[in-house]
């Protein structure tokens, strides 16, 4: 278990990401997956108004109402930690609240009663900002283009936001996701001067074959206690290795979503390649080994895992237990070195 921040509340280090319930994942196959994970010891659950990805309009919200209907079927809300997102901009969203999304108090407030209906539940426990509303580097994004012009919400404007959400007893912590350096900086300073509530997580992209988070935020996690809740840990199932070489299964979610090329170009098949050879080489199953590699860095709070079946939850919850030898750490630096940032 981990502090999440300074918020006294604490988190099993494997979170169980929930982006395919309602879609990918029926109801019934969602139970069975959360009720392994809860006989784990995972007490951490990621979810948000967009889930289940990708978002349509009328699937928006489905997977809160999965997890949701658990809770309340096993009676155990109090003992768990649920995460949910408020939706960014985007052309995608324009059905949500009536267009024209943005983090002020209006949309802050009426997407956190909406997901507590969808929940079933009167309080979450971590409420994040999906991704940045400003023009930003997040999705992909490596090269920065400032644009003096942009509107977005000023963040002493979200942060009160929040702060009334918690104040109403809506909201117990508040957290980024797909957030830069600068954007959690700018706000734990505003946070702190004004006394509003801090960012007590940071929930980016992070794994064997995307670690720009070590550049920047990595320090930022350590000295700010707002440790990263990683995603796509697998790389959309890359770092499997069952994608090599085309073999796709259609069940996947490369084959159902062909559109996410991020961790399927060539750069990323040539470093997935090296990693699976180096998992084999040592006895290890190349998806373990990936998750085991993120458990181990002194600035995760918690590593979100995601599965089609339980079978593949297993393998993911066993990545806990698994120390790695020096020898393999080295090998993954030097794969690392000369396969850097392949899916950013």
């Amino acid at each position: 278990m981990n502090p999440l921040g300074r918020t006294g509340i604490m988190v099993s280090h494997i979170c169980l990401g929930t982006m395919t319930f309602g879609r990918q994942t029926e109801e019934a196959d969602a139970f069975d997956q959360l009720d392994m994970a809860w006989e784990r010891g995972v007490n951490f659950l990621d979810t948000a108004e967009m889930y289940p990805f990708p978002s349509t309009e009328e699937t928006f919200g489905g997977t809160e109402e999965v997890v949701g209907n658990w809770m309340k079927a096993r009676g155990n809300r109090s003992d768990v930690v649920v995460a949910t997102k408020i939706v960014g901009p985007g052309p995608r969203f324009d059905h949500v609240r009536g267009g024209g999304v943005k983090y002020n108090r209006r949309h802050v407030e009426e997407a956190v009663d909406a997901s507590l209906k969808r929940l079933g539940t009167d309080y979450i426990d971590l409420y994040q900002t999906h991704w940045p509303e400003r023009p930003a580097n997040y999705f992909g994004k490596l090269g920065y283009r400032h644009d003096a012009d942009a509107e977005w919400t000023p963040f002493e404007e979200v942060l009160e936001a929040i702060d009334g959400v918690v104040k109403a007893g809506k909201v117990r912590a508040f957290g980024a996701s797909n957030e830069t350096a600068w954007g959690v900086v700018a706000q734990l300073r505003i946070a702190d001067d004004k006394g509003l509530p801090r960012v007590s997580a940071v929930q980016n992209p992070y794994g064997l074959l995307n670690r720009a988070y070590e550049v920047g935020l990595a320090e930022v996690s350590i000295r700010e206690d707002c440790g990263l809740l990683a995603y796509s840990p697998l790389g959309f199932g890359a770092l499997t290795g069952k994608h090599l070489d085309g073999a796709t299964k259609p069940s996947s979610r490369q084959a159902l979503f062909p559109e996410f090329q991020r961790y399927f170009n060539a750069r990323a098949e040539a470093a997935t390649r090296k990693y699976v050879d180096l998992a084999v080489e040592s006895g290890l199953d190349p998806a373990v080994m990936a998750l085991a590699f993120i458990n181990m860095q002194p600035f995760l709070t918690a590593n979100i895992v995601g599965a089609r079946t339980t079978d593949q939850l297993a393998a993911n919850l066993a990545s806990a237990d698994l120390v790695l030898p020096p020898d393999v750490l080295t090998a993954i630096e030097a794969i690392h070195a000369e396969h850097t940032y392949p899916s950013p």
